[in-house]
């Protein structure tokens, strides 16, 4: 009894903050008359990818134009700003610090001139060797001016031996290791690339029109070509650069092929659901999540009610598979902004309350399953269901639709470190005796791949699974990757 309470005291001094943080989103428009200003949409449709920062880079005239600031894109963006971002190619970012500091240095895209012109470039993505790197690249004399790994591939490209600029990008290439989707903006053509092991989503469409014919555009996801009209291509694939130029779009694959990594929670949570994902619907995936979630772990209640918003489709799958209905027992409040001012005298769970309110109209006296599409630290769970119990919920009982995160991410996911996770080190009955639930189940992992009939080939599933598809040479993620094998082993 003394060692499991003392497990519980410990997950209580954890951080109130209980989800994982959206990685970055990146966008680019090459041969569109209004090229900033569709780039701008297009960040506006990613913008759950990204709060922290947002920049746009246009071409224009023989220079690049650049404007970042801290933000999101609504308030970074007005239309003088617009305006002075001409050219008819450009690129943008949302930034969430997977890597490096929270600081305006570190806003992209970044923007250098070097021996071969101006050249501007936006990263999704992280680099598993961008410290090693970083520390041959500075003993050599390259100044960094940010604390982001994005830099890495600047100082790569301009310290190439090679005689062309491709050339000199396939060489930077072939020595970082890690995830990344990238969008290269040079004078005369942008580029599009895809780490070998494609981690990260990027998209290529053509806008409709017949006047913008030969105009393209890239990004992270399919939900931000569809707001600017533009007609989905492909993929960019694993491993491929894709040159938008003169000579219109031309692709090159430079290394061998090895096997895909795609990450698996983009499905779960990342990626807004009316996006296509590695050629698959989000929504749809997400409800067969919750249907199968429904055949793993049944249980007799009278309403199923999601977590808004990442819980709703899987919570849809959920109800329509066990028969109960589905009610918004939780609502949210869509205009809670980055900051607000905390009254002085507390109110409980302040910070879920502000988001989130509990129907008691819906709730009172009825025995109910929530669903959500994970718990990181537990301590956002705790809060919900306890205002689920205060509007008057009879029976709770929790179900995720996905499998306990075990493991952090070095791919590109801002997640918590091993310690901070409260699968890694907790039992399914002792997580729900913290949350306060009268039940918690999460998806299998086997269930996690029930829309691809049960084959995992082709994705990076790390964080649930602790099978990392990269070495991790950092001294730091290295240790927490040692952690976490060597408490799979106990």
């Amino acid at each position: 009894m003394g060692e499991r309470l003392g497990k519980k005291a410990a997950i209580v001094g954890m951080s109130v903050v209980d989800k994982f943080r959206d990685e970055c989103a990146v966008v680019g428009v090459y041969g569109h008359p209004e090229a900033a200003n569709m780039v701008y949409l297009g960040l506006y449709a990613l913008q759950h990818r990204g709060q922290e920062s947002s920049g746009i880079v246009s071409s224009d005239s023989g220079a690049l134009i650049s404007h970042r600031q801290m933000g999101l894109v609504a308030d970074v963006f007005k239309e003088d700003i617009i305006k002075r971002l001409r050219g008819s190619s450009a690129i943008g970012h949302n930034r969430y610090s997977t890597a490096g500091q929270s600081h305006l240095k570190n806003a992209q895209p970044l923007v250098v001139e070097y021996a071969g012109g101006p050249i501007a470039v936006a990263h999704n993505g992280n680099l598993v060797n961008a410290q090693t790197l970083r520390g041959e690249l500075e003993a050599y004399g390259s100044i960094f001016q940010s604390t982001s790994d994005t830099e890495v591939f600047i100082h790569l490209i301009a310290t190439s031996k090679e005689r062309t600029q491709m050339n000199r990008l396939v060489d930077a290439l072939s020595r970082v290791s890690g995830a990344y989707s990238l969008v290269f903006l040079m004078l005369d053509r942008m580029i599009a690339v895809r780490d070998p092991m494609g981690f990260r989503p990027l998209v290529v469409g053509r806008f409709k029109t017949a006047a913008d014919s030969d105009g393209y555009v890239v990004a992270s996801e399919t939900c931000a070509l569809d707001l600017i009209e533009a007609e989905y291509i492909r993929e960019v694939e694993p491993g491929e650069i894709i040159t938008f130029g003169p000579q219109g779009m031309e692709s090159l694959k430079p290394f061998p092929p090895v096997p895909h990594a795609k990450c698996i929670f983009e499905y779960i949570y990342f990626a807004r659901p009316d996006s296509n994902l590695y050629g698959r619907n989000v929504y749809r995936i997400r409800k067969e999540l919750g249907r199968q979630l429904a055949r793993e772990s049944p249980v007799e209640a009278d309403l199923v009610t999601p977590v808004p918003d990442s819980g709703v489709p899987a919570a849809i799958g959920y109800a329509e598979e066990s028969g109960f209905p589905l009610e918004f027992g939780l609502i949210r409040n869509h205009y809670v902004g980055r900051t607000f001012i905390e009254p002085a005298q507390s109110i409980r769970h302040f910070g879920v309350k502000i988001k989130l309110n509990a129907q008691r109209e819906v709730l009172q006296g009825k025995r109910v399953v929530v669903v959500d599409d994970s718990i990181v630290r537990g301590t956002t769970s705790r809060k919900i269901i306890q205002m689920l119990r205060d509007a008057g919920a009879k029976e709770i009982h929790l179900r995720i639709s996905s499998p306990p995160t075990m493991g952090p991410c070095f791919y590109g996911i801002d997640t918590p470190t091993r310690s901070e996770l409260i699968a890694s080190s907790h039992k399914v009955s002792e997580i729900c005796e913290f949350i306060g639930a009268d039940s918690l189940s999460y998806l299998s992992q086997e269930g996690m791949y029930v829309f691809l009939d049960g084959s995992r080939d082709g994705f990076c599933d790390a964080c649930f699974s602790g099978n990392y598809p990269l070495h991790v040479d950092d001294e730091g993620k290295t240790k927490q990757l040692h952690l976490f094998e060597a408490m799979q082993q106990r």
